[in-house]
């Protein structure tokens, strides 16, 4: 699965910015999709997840703001992003797993997209 990232830019504390992600497969909707991301000097984190029936999954930092959605008949991920703080300001990866369950840890996803810088102003 080869997956591709955009959206990422700079927007000012308070405002909003939409990721998607586009998956080359066309198994699409049996993955779980997950956005991370990571700042600098930081761990790559997790931050929301889609999985193939349906669930949602939100790390406590993001929930409330952000919200994960999937298009299975475009074979594409999104990410909407409200509220932003200068603290959400990171590259966000989206990946891909055909795992069931542990959707927040970073080693059941195989594939992962290049990255999208998000800068969040103060």
């Amino acid at each position: 699965v080869q997956l591709q990232a955009s959206g990422g830019g700079l927007v000012q504390a308070g405002g909003s910015l939409r990721l998607s992600c586009a998956a080359s497969r066309r198994t699409f909707g049996t993955y779980v999709m997950a956005w991370f991301r990571q700042s600098l000097g930081k761990e790559r984190e997790f931050v929301a997840a889609t999985s193939w029936n349906g669930g949602f999954y939100y790390s406590d930092s993001v929930k409330g703001r952000f919200a994960i959605s999937r298009d299975n008949a475009k074979d594409t991920v999104y990410l909407q992003m409200n509220s932003l703080k200068p603290e959400d300001t990171a590259v966000y990866y989206c990946a891909a797993s055909e795992a069931r369950d542990r959707y927040e840890q970073r080693s059941v996803y195989a594939y992962w997209g290049q990255g999208t810088l998000v800068t969040v102003s103060s």
